[in-house]
């Protein structure tokens, strides 16, 4: 069973910027995609960002041009930089890692692992 871990949540004041990571194994970062999702209360489960090792990356549109996506190939480790943000981008946010890419990178169903989660608060 490949494990995803997600880290760097917290609370940041509206405006703020924070940076998430996913490390996942060599397996997983070499040969998924990896992606950000994120679910806030009451909110269904919504898709972020999208990297894979040379290919394309996806962002949701609520996210353009505020969050940027990227990996580090020493540490098989995906980041979310995200910036500017907004009491909306408060949520649980997960990684997820899809083997085979077979509809839209957003659909929660082509993902085969995920992590547990890490809890972005953004205050005003």
């Amino acid at each position: 069973q490949e494990q995803l871990v997600e880290s760097g949540g917290g609370s940041v004041q509206v405006g703020g910027s924070l940076k998430l990571s996913c490390a996942a194994s060599e397996n997983v970062y070499s040969n998924y995609r990896l992606t950000w999702f994120r679910q806030a209360p009451g909110k269904p489960r919504e898709g972020v960002a999208s990297i894979r090792v040379s290919s394309p990356s996806f962002y949701g549109d609520s996210v353009k041009g505020r969050f940027f996506v990227s990996l580090d190939n020493a540490k098989n480790t995906m980041y979310l930089q995200m910036n500017s943000l907004k009491p909306e981008d408060a949520a649980m946010y997960y990684c997820a890692a899809a083997e085979y890419f077979i509809s839209s990178w957003d659909d929660e169903n082509i993902y085969n692992y995920w992590g547990q989660g890490t809890q972005v608060t953004v205050s005003s």
